[in-house]
């Protein structure tokens, strides 16, 4: 029996470091760096939507209503694109080749079940039911599906204690990338994105600035990304690393920009006797917010730091600060 033809795919060349477009036999230049995965999949898209025209109709596929989003919407909204793409590669799997009429309430709790995570299945979900509310508006066609999201799980707000981060960027010393990456965020309160995208050209060592966006890039609709003053020890933390650094990355391994920690993270966690403690990537930005609203710095000024509204600061960490509540509590 003759193999399955795979489907048009990115495909990076090791030899001209360059993404292609691999299809068959043929092979597609994009023009693309190996550093321009985006822009790299928004040709793959647009490649896609060029051979293939999404059927329209009462029950089409949800492969189509998923296709259609993504080329009239995602692509043009910098808030979706990155993260829907890998939301819709999932859904394809579980949904692709069924129809709308065959999206119901059990088939959604089912999915769920069969997710990874609650968390992960109500992205996955969420965008789903996006795309079905865009094929109504484009299309003025209404679709018998119904898509239920499972509840939102318990926020994590661990953070770590001054003696914990001591500890654990002690765990982290033989982990050069490692441990600025735990200093930067511990002093910035930055996303994990931000930091593994960061160059030398956005950093300001004379006026003491972080520009957490590269210039030409614009910020996203929710998770913005401001630039923020740096502290007397980070900056001359970061004094140092330029002098020794001959990577435009500011956070590399062998030179290289990196993604996520494989195994540097897991072992400087175990190291540090922080294994199975709850303690996350995303933790360290807890911990810059919650020692900033500890310290009593007002929340309007924190949130200018960390780019984050004021309101999910009162919501989140307002308990931290030291006048929350006194004057109820002193009557």
């Amino acid at each position: 029996m003759p193999r399955r033809r795979a489907p048009p795919r990115l495909y990076c060349d090791p030899t001209r470091r360059d993404w292609v477009i691999r299809d068959g036999l043929a092979f597609i230049r994009t023009g693309c760096g190996e550093h321009e995965r985006e822009r790299a999949e928004k040709q793959l898209a647009a490649y896609l939507a060029a051979k293939y025209v999404p059927e329209r109709g009462p029950n089409p596929l949800v492969c189509d209503v998923l296709s259609i989003y993504a080329t009239e919407h995602m692509l043009h909204c910098a808030s979706t694109r990155r993260s829907g793409t890998y939301n819709a590669m999932s859904l394809l799997n579980g949904w692709g080749a069924k129809r709308a009429s065959d999206v119901t309430p059990q088939a959604c709790r089912a999915y769920a079940a069969a997710a990874r995570s609650q968390s992960m299945a109500r992205h996955d979900l969420s965008l789903l039911r996006a795309a079905f509310n865009y094929y109504r508006r484009s299309t003025g066609i209404a679709l018998q599906a119904t898509v239920v999201l499972p509840p939102k799980e318990i926020p994590r707000d661990r953070w770590l204690t001054r003696g914990e981060a001591a500890r654990l960027l002690w765990a982290a010393r033989r982990f050069e990338h490692l441990r600025r990456f735990i200093l930067l965020a511990l002093a910035t309160g930055s996303r994990a994105g931000v930091l593994f995208r960061l160059q030398w050209s956005q950093v300001d060592l004379e006026n003491g600035l972080l520009y957490r966006r590269p210039r030409g890039v614009r910020e996203g609709a929710t998770k913005k990304a401001p630039p923020v003053r740096l502290g007397r020890k980070i900056l001359g933390h970061l004094r140092r690393w330029r002098k020794l650094d001959r990577s435009e990355w500011i956070i590399s391994y062998d030179g290289q920009p990196i993604t996520r920690f494989s195994k540097s993270w897991p072992a400087a966690l175990e190291r540090a006797g922080l294994a199975g403690t709850g303690i996350t990537i995303h933790a360290l930005r807890h911990t810059r917010a919650t020692w900033t609203v500890q310290a009593g710095v007002p929340l309007w000024e924190v949130s200018g730091f960390l780019g984050m509204s004021v309101a999910t600061l009162e919501r989140v960490y307002g308990h931290h600060h030291p006048d929350w509540q006194k004057r109820a509590a002193d009557i």
